[in-house]
This record gives C-alpha cells, structure tokens and sequence, in this order.
C-alpha cells in the first residue's frame, strides 16, 4: 500500500508544517500584518496596501484562507477579510510547544 509522505508524520506535525507552509511567503505576512494593524475586518482591496497586483494578493488571500488563518466573508460584490484570532492562538499555541520541545532537545543533547 502506498502512503502520501506526509502520512508518515504525526497529525500535530502535518498541521504545523501546513500552517507554516501559509506563513512561508513575505507577501502573507504583510497581508497579515495589515490585517491585526488595522484592528478590524477590511473590505476593501487589500492590493492597494500591497506592490503586488491584486491578482497576485487574492492567491495569498485565498492561501491564509485555506490555512484558517483569515475568514472571508462575501458582502455584495466585496469580500471581507477578517483575521482568525481563534487560529492565530492555535498557531501560537503549537510554535511555542514545538520550541519548547526543540530547545529542551537540544539542552539534553549538549549536556551529553
């Protein structure tokens, strides 16, 4: 039986390695930078915070989305943008876990 590779890894690790994946481009972190900055939902064209063209910013868009990391919401002919404080904590929550394990790892192996 053949298994995707990613199936060889715990869920804990496939679910950071995807919300990393969502953080891996400059143009997403930006977008999320605008989003907690501006303190509230945007409806509005987030390309025009950004030097990329908006056909370029909805991929990112559509990537946070896909991730949980942002909710979207259609209102008439315009999409608002909302960061997803729930994931955001989630993410939080698994990054400090993670380097927590890390460095505890790496303690034990330099006091060998």
């Amino acid at each position: 039986m053949a298994y995707a590779k990613n199936e060889l890894f715990s869920k804990e690790s496939q679910k950071r390695a995807e919300l990393y994946k969502a953080l891996a481009h400059p143009a997403r972190l930006a977008i999320l930078e605008y989003l907690a900055e501006t303190r509230t939902c945007i409806t509005g064209d987030i390309a025009e915070e950004l030097p990329l063209s908006r056909t370029t910013v909805n991929q990112h868009l559509k990537e946070l989305k896909e991730a949980g990391l942002i909710t979207g919401t259609t209102e008439g002919v315009k999409t608002c943008y909302c960061i997803n404080i729930d994931k955001v904590k989630e993410l939080k929550e698994i990054t400090e876990k993670f380097i927590n394990d890390i460095s505890i790892s790496i303690q034990l192996n330099c006091d060998l």
